[in-house]
């Protein structure tokens, strides 16, 4: 079969899963969930295979890299020679950890200023305009391009309460189909491409509002002509520059220490899971027997169909299952070391499949966050939790397979 009917076939499975899913097929608005979709085939032509398109990426990938080295003055000032990979080799802790404290610092004094108010208001309002959803999952489905999945709730507070069950589902679905600002600089220090880590958070916000609107649609109009504004007023604010900075690099600190923690533990607790599982598979007949192995062997059929040579497909199953099981740190890291044997569309399709905080673990986070915000929803968010992992990770699989298409092998 051709690439391009298997890419083709990889599209349509994603869908018909959306569909099967759904709790509501009736309905759902086919004006909604069709926009969203040409939205994300534009997207995707537009950054990977159109030469302006790709030149403006090109500068905003070079943008972002120009900002990331910027945090090396920091990084050299507290660790010295030992960040200097040129004399002691790469370190995790001290070349990727520290970029996120910088980028948190950053977002929040971009957002004490009001520029990120206003570019989220601007592309929350172009994806109202274009998709036809309402104004506060616009809002949010644009802010989750720039912010994580807890912080960009924040920006339409006061409206959480009052948010119907599918409203709700699609801020949650679209948290989870999208990264962080933050921790998409240490993703990219972790040798993943910029370009397609930028063009994946992109697809995002329309991927994210397809899936949603697929699984579980309106079943009344959505406000959307509701005037929201972007922030609560009501929300402490900084005083001044400077502590927006501050506030901003505690919080960076706190971040990056949870996940140097989270990856130690999970990447000894797989080791220690292989270890078991190598005695069992020894004990049974079946050589180094690990749990990538298993991983990949369940998820081999859905990677062959994103374009991922069957040769490769057992590989990169293993690494979208720990993105899935653990988190999507854990399997960049995976991802970034496998790099050089790994095909190019392989790594760029594995890319934007990873690029989204849809795993298990984000429920709690999304019970922590959103139940703070509205205490009284908490049942709801914890009732369809694994709905929306499951919008969320076929989001960043839409975009996987619009990429195993575009991109040229």
């Amino acid at each position: 079969m051709p690439q391009a009917y298997i890419g083709v076939a990889g599209v349509a499975a994603i869908l018909v899963i959306g569909v099967i899913f759904s709790t509501n097929r009736r309905s759902i608005r086919l004006r909604v969930v069709g926009a969203a979709f040409a939205l994300q085939i534009a997207m995707a032509f537009l950054a990977l295979s159109l030469p302006a398109g790709r030149a403006v990426l090109g500068a905003m990938s070079g943008g972002v890299q120009a900002i990331i080295d910027y945090s090396g003055a920091g990084i050299a000032m507290v660790f010295g020679p030992l960040a200097d990979t040129d004399k002691v080799g790469f370190s995790f802790a001290l070349n990727v950890l520290p970029i996120i404290i910088f980028f948190s610092a950053l977002m929040s004094v971009l957002y004490h200023v009001g520029v990120m108010q206003r570019v989220v208001a601007w592309a929350g309002g172009a994806l109202r305009f274009v998709v036809g959803t309402g104004r506060v999952e616009s809002l949010v489905a644009a802010a989750n391009v720039f912010l994580g999945q807890t912080e960009a709730p924040l920006v339409v507070k006061p409206y959480i309460r009052g948010l119907t069950q599918p409203q709700l589902f699609t801020v949650m679905t679209t948290g989870m189909a999208s990264v962080s600002g933050s921790v998409l600089a240490a993703y990219a220090q972790m040798g993943i491409s910029i370009e397609y880590l930028l063009a994946a958070c992109f697809m995002s916000a329309p991927g994210g509002l397809l899936m949603a609107k697929l699984i579980m649609p309106d079943d009344r109009a959505a406000a959307a002509d509701k005037d929201v504004v972007v922030a609560d007023e009501t929300e402490e604010r900084h005083s001044n520059v400077i502590m927006a900075a501050a506030v901003g690099a505690q919080d960076g600190l706190k971040l990056a220490v949870s996940i140097a923690g989270m990856l130690i533990a999970f990447v000894s607790l797989i080791a220690l899971v292989n270890g078991l599982l190598g005695m069992a598979g020894a004990a049974a007949g079946v050589e180094d027997l690990t749990m990538q192995k298993i991983l990949g062997f369940v998820f081999s059929p859905l990677m062959f169909l994103l374009n991922i040579p069957w040769s490769e497909a057992q590989a990169a199953g293993g690494i979208f299952g720990e993105k899935l099981v653990l988190n999507e740190f854990v399997a960049f890291a995976s991802l970034g070391q496998m790099t050089d044997t790994l095909s190019p569309r392989t790594v760029a399709v594995l890319t934007f499949a990873l690029c989204g905080f849809a795993n298990i673990s984000s429920i709690a986070i999304q019970l922590g966050a959103l139940g703070t915000l509205a205490p009284e929803r908490m049942p709801q968010i914890a009732k369809y939790g694994f709905h929306v992992v499951l919008a969320g990770s076929l989001s960043n699989l839409m975009s996987a397979a619009l990429a195993g298409l575009v991109v040229q092998p």
